[in-house]
């Protein structure tokens, strides 16, 4: 993002980033309880966020590990034993609708693991460290992956537990369980579902949470 605050806390109109994805999930009777996995540094602020807010679903903010999947084991590890299926989400993408998030959630209890995705709408071009193509993919085979995703909580324990005994890094939570022969499905989510990483996408982000807004009958 380029800036000294770290995206998910950066403002979008008057709250960070982060409380309105939080506030996505605490507004959905399905979601029982939500564990925060943060920066150590960052774990007293986000309390005091989630109080200031009132966050009650969020149970615990702890914090993460040194990756991704660290943070996702840490997070699980917090969690009441009776819970059965997880779903994991980025802080940062705050535009995820709740009929998305069920559809995730349905597709994930039929198949046990769903990840959101969009399909590709450009070429992919396969490109060497000369920056030379080498492969065009079929682009209707092409899914641009999103978050949640959700699993039975037993499979992507196995799964993580796995990656960690063969010192493996996967980009998304999908990539452990895939290497353990498990398919894991597609749930169609939205384009608008963007992920707030670079500076270009906070001018989008002002635009959808206007539109947001307009729909709801809220536009300030």
């Amino acid at each position: 993002m380029g800036t000294a605050e770290s995206k998910q806390y950066l403002l979008l109109r008057d709250k960070p980033i982060l409380v309105h994805t939080l506030e996505v999930f605490e507004a959905m009777a399905e979601i029982a309880d939500v564990c925060l996995v943060v920066g150590e540094d960052d774990v007293s602020r986000c309390e005091a966020m989630v109080a200031t807010y009132g966050l009650h679903k969020v149970k615990t903010v702890l914090a993460g590990g040194s990756e991704r999947q660290h943070s996702v084991r840490i997070g699980m590890a917090a969690l009441h034993s009776d819970v059965n299926w997880i779903m994991v989400h980025d802080g940062v993408r705050p535009f995820v609708t709740h009929e998305a998030v069920r559809a995730c959630m349905r597709k994930a209890t039929l198949t046990e693991a769903a990840v959101m995705a969009v399909p590709v709408k450009d070429t992919i071009k396969q490109v060497n460290e000369a920056g030379v193509i080498t492969k065009t993919p079929e682009r209707r085979s092409l899914w641009a992956i999103q978050t949640p995703q959700a699993f039975r909580r037993s499979l992507l324990w196995e799964a993580l537990e796995r990656a960690v005994q063969d010192d493996f890094l996967g980009t998304d939570d999908a990539m452990a369980v895939e290497r353990l022969g498990v398919s894991v499905s597609v749930a169609q989510g939205d384009y608008t579902n963007i992920k707030i990483t670079t500076p270009e996408d906070l001018p989008y982000a002002e635009f959808l949470l206007a539109v947001r807004d307009r729909e709801r009958g809220t536009e300030q």
